[in-house]
């Protein structure tokens, strides 16, 4: 394409979300796929962020967006009566997957607690079970928190706008900096307890 041309835009850019749920509901498979390809990054991205293995949150996003796709499906569940946020929901969704993930995880870990060998005592060895503990506090914190700060310090990691938070989780854009900045206090001082400082 020669850079004089006008860009084109996709469906997903220039329909309402409201049809678009529409459209994959009457069994759109294109839409579907649209909608899929320009969300799966984030959505990504946001579930290995907080599960932090990259096979789970590629498991995790493909159940995501069969959600999506199931729910566009059931009528009420996106009613016309009001305006959806897709990326919105999706994000929740995400949000709302890794904690059940976290969860099952810490539930495995403390049933497992007893069979974990010592680590041999290599300065390796030392070093990595020390990164996987942080790593564990960080989830673990996070699990702890509420669904929105853990959502909206996911997300600004991720560098989402303070606008493109606010419409996710629906709140006012102005508030987004207070809310973070509350997350924020919330996170350490789950984390000192955690880590036991």
């Amino acid at each position: 394409m020669n850079k004089s041309e006008p860009k084109k835009e996709t469906a997903v850019t220039t329909l309402s979300d409201n049809r678009l749920l529409e459209r994959i509901g009457e069994g759109d498979e294109a839409t579907f796929e649209e909608v899929f390809y320009q969300h799966y990054d984030r959505v990504y991205g946001l579930l290995f962020r907080l599960v932090g293995n990259r096979a789970e949150a590629e498991d995790l996003t493909q159940e995501v967006f069969l959600n999506l796709h199931h729910h566009a499906f059931r009528k009420r569940r996106f009613s016309s009566q009001r305006e959806h946020n897709i990326g919105g929901w999706l994000y929740r969704t995400a949000t709302n997957a890794g904690y059940n993930a976290i969860r099952g995880r810490q539930r495995l870990w403390q049933r497992n607690l007893l069979l974990v060998p010592d680590p041999d005592g290599s300065p390796g060895v030392d070093k990595e079970v020390e990164q996987r503990e942080r790593e564990t506090a960080v989830r673990r914190t996070l699990a702890r928190l509420p669904q929105r700060q853990t959502q909206l310090l996911l997300l600004r990691q991720m560098e989402f706008s303070y606008e493109e938070c606010a419409r996710i989780c629906n709140v006012a854009p102005g508030s987004v900096g207070t809310l973070l900045a509350r997350a924020a206090k919330a996170f350490k001082q789950l984390y000192e307890e955690e880590i036991g400082g």
